[in-house]
């Protein structure tokens, strides 16, 4: 038992959060596959890692479709939970090349429960077809199809899921010109049609529906600054969701965090993270 769970808790973890794009979520559904792993026979589990797997998707998807119904209520827009992938003991530990970008999370909310779980397997976790069709139970067929349909959805190619690498310097320039309201270095690092989308949840200010050009993004970027020049305001680059991300505190509290996605060197999507209920672990 102890063997399985120092092996395999990291894929599950990843397999999970991916599903639901919870880290609570994802925890608990580590911790339920593992008791209920508890009272089984192990040694008449012939394929472990497919068996933990199929668990984790069947408990994680059960998670997914109660989520969704409740996101139809949400207030304002819904983003995934960011996870601090730099120093957390379980979550710090993913593998890089297992966790798809932020930006693909947020575009996974497209997608069916069963396309999600196939993408996320094939994509994320570099499962053969076969070994797909064992864990959600449709033929290797169907399993392609899932696949190939979800990747029309999100308008993505495989060659699309491998994002520009953002380097710290790059952020530091963004937060520079931000930092002297300079419109034009904003406006030089975002493209023409970027689009910034702010969760709060409806327990934290954010913008309702998405905003979207430069020029519109920009003057928001800057309306924020000016509003926060006052008080105990903390930035800090951080790694987040295996990418560099950026980490608002006001006083001790993390008020917000921001990830973006970079294409040819400026911005095109911009995602601030608000609702104190998906900040604990950050």
């Amino acid at each position: 038992m102890e063997n399985y769970y120092v092996q395999y808790r990291r894929l599950l973890f990843t397999l999970a959060y991916q599903l639901t794009g919870s880290a609570v979520d994802a925890e608990d559904v580590v911790q339920d596959v593992f008791m209920k792993l508890h009272d089984m026979e192990l040694d008449r589990i012939v394929e472990p890692k497919a068996y933990l797997c199929k668990m984790a998707t069947n408990r994680s998807l059960d998670i997914l479709k109660s989520a969704r119904r409740k996101r139809e209520q949400y207030v304002g827009q819904w983003l995934p939970e960011p996870i601090r992938t730099s120093d957390d003991e379980l979550i710090g530990s993913v593998i890089q090349n297992e966790l798809l970008s932020y930006a693909i999370l947020v575009l996974l909310e497209k997608l069916t429960a069963a396309e999600r779980a196939a993408f996320v397997l094939h994509h994320a976790l570099s499962f053969k077809y076969s070994e797909i069709a064992k864990i959600i139970g449709k033929s290797e067929v169907n399993c392609r199809k899932l696949v190939s349909r979800a990747r029309e959805k999100i308008g993505t190619s495989t060659e699309d899921l491998i994002e520009e690498v953002i380097e710290r310097k790059w952020i530091e320039r963004f937060l520079s010109a931000l930092e002297q309201g300079d419109m034009n270095k904003i406006l030089s690092v975002l493209a023409e049609d970027v689009t910034l989308i702010s969760d709060g949840g409806g327990k934290a200010f954010a913008a309702i529906r998405p905003i979207q050009s430069s020029d519109h993004v920009a003057r928001f970027l800057l309306g924020i600054k000016r509003k926060t020049a006052l008080g105990n305001d903390m930035v800090e680059v951080a790694e987040i969701n295996g990418q560099i991300g950026v980490v608002y505190r006001t006083g001790n509290k993390v008020d917000t965090v921001a990830l973006m996605q970079v294409h040819k060197n400026v911005i095109q999507n911009l995602y601030f993270i608000r609702n104190p209920d998906k900040l604990k672990n950050i």
